[in-house]
């Protein structure tokens, strides 16, 4: 699989920018406790609203805090929690997916139609549901899209298995005595997996956003912790003064998705995976 993408990105410029750029910031990322230049929650009201300067590269906050260790320390949140998102409803609907594809019938029918239910709501209007029922928090948010992430995977995984399961592989193992489990370990999820997870690609973007709205609306992570989104809600009130506050968060928000969503479409091409908005 990595040696189709990466035949498949190597004509497509605009694709291996957009994954260079995303791997520089996973880099950075995973590196900001050590290359952050300040404390990102450290408050210092002697230097509040500063310019950019060797010190404070982009300038400091309302608080005094220092932006640029703020993003560092916010893109932590936003592309962790994302990816973690992306992983927990990947294997959650790959489970549902393959059961239901594969075993059919009455089990099949149950969780299709739950499925159905689910997706017949708009994504934001069930989590932001949920996340009134478990309380305002990151883990809640993070909880409440896996259990809505997961029926798009499942949808999909259902149709890929059922188109499968009758393919000669599939009837030569079933012929020589292996157990419904083994066929959907060894030979369903190992041919369904690759267009998943590039289509995992198009879905990092969409939990940027809604990792990043909740947090706006301040029913993410709670302050003084930084994040994309919320850096952007407590810029908001010095939007004519001091506009940065907002504009750099919302660049970095910008550009993340934007990666996503031309990667994702390049290998989207390049494996024929429909988006979730193009699903049957």
């Amino acid at each position: 699989m990595i040696a189709s993408i990466r035949t498949g990105l190597r004509s497509q410029k605009t694709a291996l920018v957009c994954l260079g750029f995303l791997l520089v910031l996973f880099i950075l990322t995973i590196l900001a406790p050590w290359i952050s230049p300040h404390d990102p929650i450290q408050v210092n009201l002697a230097l509040k609203l500063q310019p950019p300067s060797l010190d404070y590269p982009l300038g400091t906050d309302h608080l005094g805090r220092c932006i640029l260790s703020r993003l560092l320390h916010g893109a932590r949140v936003s592309l962790g929690f994302a990816s973690l998102i992306f992983i927990s409803s990947l294997g959650i609907g790959l489970f549902v997916g393959a059961i239901a594809g594969y075993i059919g019938g009455l089990i099949d029918f149950v969780l299709m139609r739950f499925c159905e239910g689910v997706m017949s709501f708009p994504n934001l209007v069930l989590i932001l549901g949920l996340v009134g029922i478990f309380g305002p928090g990151l883990p809640q948010v993070v909880l409440a899209m896996m259990l809505v992430q997961w029926v798009y995977y499942a949808r999909m995984f259902r149709g890929m298995v059922i188109s499968l399961k009758e393919r000669n592989f599939i009837t030569a193992a079933r012929i020589s005595g292996s157990s419904q489990w083994k066929i959907i370990r060894q030979h369903i999820i190992p041919n369904v997996l690759p267009p998943i997870v590039v289509m995992g690609t198009l879905e990092m973007g969409w939990a940027i956003m809604d990792i990043s709205a909740l947090s706006f609306l301040g029913l993410g992570i709670q302050p003084p912790a930084p994040e994309w989104g919320a850096m952007i809600h407590e810029g908001k009130s010095f939007i004519r003064s001091n506009p940065e506050l907002m504009l750099y968060p919302g660049i970095m928000i910008l550009l993340v998705v934007v990666s996503f969503n031309l990667l994702g479409e390049a290998l989207s091409d390049r494996f024929g995976v429909k988006r979730r908005f193009e699903k049957e």
